[in-house]
């Protein structure tokens, strides 16, 4: 079991020098999200926010309402453990581009994504949890972080249940699963 520290109910760091996860550690993620203000929870392996390169276990549920957003002048690739979900890419006017049914590995759906330039981009979990790693660079700075102005913020719960609601029926209407 790892040794963590809580930055907040979402986020744990490890608190050692050399991180060992297991199977456990991440059932302490699963077991924590539903209680999480926005229903996901992570554990950083890297020590700090200034770190250069930041690798994150996340846990999803699917009440997790992930605004697009995209990310300026950094790559981030995400690597599926356990569960489905679809990633949505958008263009900057809000339509979709694409939808990638994701899976773990014996899923035989894709269980890996590598985004390396400014792109919008989204998650609809379609499992009771999705558990997945994501890397991406350092240090952390809020500002490379663009949302998309044309979808709600997170702590509008009652826009950002509609949005999302809106989301899955377009998907489910036109986009068959990869």
């Amino acid at each position: 079991m790892l040794k963590t520290r809580e930055e907040s109910r979402e986020v744990l760091y490890v608190d050692e020098p050399l991180p060992l996860v297991s199977r456990h550690d991440i059932a302490v993620l699963e077991a924590r999200v539903e209680e999480a203000p926005f229903k996901r929870t992570r554990l950083c392996v890297h020590h700090d926010p200034q770190d250069r390169l930041h690798e994150m276990f996340i846990v999803q549920s699917p009440r997790t309402y992930i605004r697009p957003h995209k990310h300026m002048d950094k790559a981030e690739s995400l690597l599926v453990l356990d569960g489905a979900a679809d990633a949505i890419f958008f263009d900057e006017a809000g339509a979709i581009t694409s939808v990638v049914s994701l899976g773990d590995y014996g899923s035989g759906q894709p269980f890996f994504y590598r985004i390396g330039e400014a792109l919008y981009h989204s998650l609809l979990i379609r499992t009771e949890t999705f558990v997945f790693k994501e890397a991406t660079h350092g240090p952390f700075d809020r500002t490379r972080t663009v949302f998309a102005p044309w979808a709600p913020d997170e702590r509008d719960q009652a826009g950002a249940d509609a949005y999302k609601l809106a989301l899955i029926k377009q998907v489910r209407s036109v986009w068959v699963p990869s």
